[in-house]
């Protein structure tokens, strides 16, 4: 069985939990000679990376073609050893690799009659805790506490919350106001479920604001603050641990294992996130989780684009006994709802990794036309 063709696709669609934002991913179809298709995809972001993961996924093409899709993880070698023309330490060659190692991932699968989980070595978690995954939008905070609130009624465990990102909620930039959020959410929602914290990239935390936010938050239940700081802030992700109790998560800005093994190594942080999406597919992830699970750390596997990247990330959490959860959009929307015939959803706030063949979802491809970007 050979490859014969590799096709790019990018898509742009309105995001409800990201206040409507458009959102861009970069999907990869590869298809063999007897018509069998996997799908794999990259977290693009913006048009222009898009176009750029296009090109470079035409130009691994030639390296795809012809090959045996069941010698994947020799062809994810294979396309890491040219990637460094293309850019050491990650960049847009990362982006290109997972949406191809996916593909190839649910390739083999469906060739071969397996599923993720079972390609993986099977699952050490049978079903997993799912906390809602969403950004901050509401100007009044006690509407938004309440719509958390709705979440935890549905089944889902706990909540994080972006801050600093688009809409009235404006989370992130005032410390008082923020901590007033918190005890907002614990009074809405009661007192066991999660509260998970990501700081947004558009902000800029000082050590002391980040360690009076953080110790002010402690006393509503924060689980863990992701990313205080940016990822070259070393300094301060050493005092703030010294001076607060919750975990610390950092790591979705790396683009390999070596990038990740740095972040281990430091021991700065408790719960490394990964998207398979961004950080070189499936593949990528079974070698970030076997040096999480070296340093006795936590895996937190990045869903929040399409039901592609969400299935890898099931099936690669439910890999290991080192991931705490699974994070779920918690609105429908059109990548996870609409792309796919079957969408994955928890059952009372509980998620199985799927166990059909591949990434056991089914793509209606009239949709990615729908959604097709430009």
């Amino acid at each position: 069985m050979k490859i014969t063709r590799v096709t790019p696709i990018s898509v742009a669609y309105p995001e409800p939990n990201d206040n409507g934002f458009t959102r861009y991913l970069t999907l990869c179809r590869i298809e063999t000679e007897d018509g069998t298709v996997g799908w794999g995809e990259s977290v693009t972001m913006w048009p222009a990376v898009c176009k750029a993961v296009e090109a470079l996924i035409d130009g691994y093409a030639e390296l795809i073609i012809g090959a045996d899709p069941t010698d994947n993880v020799a062809l994810w070698h294979a396309m890491r050893d040219h990637g460094w023309w293309y850019g050491h330490g990650g960049g847009f060659v990362s982006f290109a690799i997972s949406a191809i190692d996916i593909a190839l991932w649910d390739l083999r699968g469906r060739i071969t009659n397996q599923s993720l989980i079972s390609m993986l070595g099977g699952a050490r978690q049978e079903r997993l805790p799912v906390a809602a995954s969403t950004h901050a939008s509401r100007g009044d905070l006690r509407e938004e506490a309440g719509l958390y609130a709705s979440y935890i009624e549905a089944g889902f465990h706990g909540v994080k919350v972006g801050f600093g990102k688009r809409g009235d909620a404006r989370l992130g930039y005032e410390v008082d106001r923020d901590i007033e959020f918190a005890r907002l959410y614990r009074e809405a929602v009661g007192p066991e479920p999660w509260l998970m914290i990501d700081r947004g990239q558009s902000l800029h935390w000082d050590l002391d604001h980040a360690v009076r936010l953080t110790r002010g938050m402690e006393e509503h239940g924060l689980r863990w603050m992701e990313e205080p700081f940016e990822p070259h802030e070393t300094a301060n992700y050493k005092t703030y641990r010294e001076r607060v109790s919750t975990m610390v998560g950092a790591g979705e800005r790396e683009w390999d294992e070596h990038g990740y093994r740095r972040v281990i190594d430091s021991s700065l942080v408790d719960v490394i996130g990964f998207d398979p999406g961004r950080a070189q597919g499936v593949t990528g992830g079974v070698n970030v989780i076997r040096l999480v699970e070296l340093a006795g750390l936590w895996f937190n596997a990045h869903a929040w684009s399409s039901a592609i990247v969400t299935s890898a990330s099931v099936a690669l959490s439910a890999s290991t006994n080192r991931a705490l959860l699974l994070e779920l959009k918690a609105e429908e929307n059109p990548m996870q709802h609409e792309l796919v015939t079957n969408p994955l959803s928890h059952t009372g706030g509980w998620i199985s990794p799927p166990r059909g063949p591949g990434l056991g979802i089914e793509i209606d491809e009239a949709i990615v036309e729908k959604y097709r970007f430009p």
